[in-house]
Formats: C-alpha cells, sequence, structure tokens
C-alpha cells in the first residue's frame, strides 16, 4: 500500500492518496491531488481528503473518497469503471453533489425563519 500525504496551500486541508493492490507512479498521484483538492471550492470547512485507489482488479479500478469535514460526519464516494481516470473523475463528481447538497442544507438551515413570535 502506498500512502502519499499533501496539505493544500489555502487552508488546513489534508490530502491521502493510497493506492490498493497495486502502484500509482508520482504523476498520477500529484493528478489525482490536483483533482480532489478542487473539491474545496464546494464546501470550505473540509479538514481531510482520502483518496483510495484499489487496482486489484485491472480491468475495473475501483476508487472512493472520503472527505472529512468540520463539525460533520465523514462523506464518502465510490466508483468502479473500465478506466483509472473515469472512475476518479466519476467519484469526484459523486463528492461535489454530496457537498453541495450538504452546504445547501446549511445555508438553508441558518436562513429558516420561526413561526414562533413573542
Amino acid at each position: 500500500m502506498l500512502l502519499v500525504t499533501a496539505v493544500d496551500r489555502k487552508g488546513l486541508m489534508q490530502i491521502n492518496v493510497s493506492a490498493r493492490h497495486g502502484h500509482l507512479s508520482p504523476a498520477t498521484q500529484s493528478k489525482i491531488e490536483a483533482k480532489v483538492s478542487r473539491l474545496k471550492r464546494y464546501f470550505d470547512r473540509l479538514t481531510a481528503l482520502n483518496v483510495t485507489v484499489d487496482l486489484e482488479h485491472s480491468a475495473q479500478p475501483a476508487v472512493e473518497i472520503v472527505a472529512s469535514a468540520e463539525h460533520f460526519h465523514d462523506l464518502v464516494s465510490h466508483e468502479v469503471s473500465g478506466q483509472l481516470w473515469r472512475s476518479i473523475d466519476a467519484a469526484t463528481q459523486k463528492m461535489e453533489q454530496q457537498l453541495r447538497k450538504h452546504k445547501e442544507k446549511v445555508r438553508d438551515h441558518k436562513h429558516v425563519q420561526s413561526s414562533r413570535h413573542p
């Protein structure tokens, strides 16, 4: 198992990229880090992103992204596809959707008017 850790320069978000049952080149690792680091745009309270690439079935690489955020439970996205980059793109897109939905819930919750008036 290979583990690469990077810290986002803008904030304190840690990015971990690991490979299971295989090896990722340094260039591939840095591309994955760059791609998932953009998730910070959708929710700025992210503290860590853990990306695991499972290469056990070389014809069907699996990608899992786990996002940890302040004051919220971890969000997880999985994707299995015929190509590594297709799996990474799809898992990233699923995580974007989850982060957008969570951000909308947080934003709407803060702006809800109370129906009780004294």
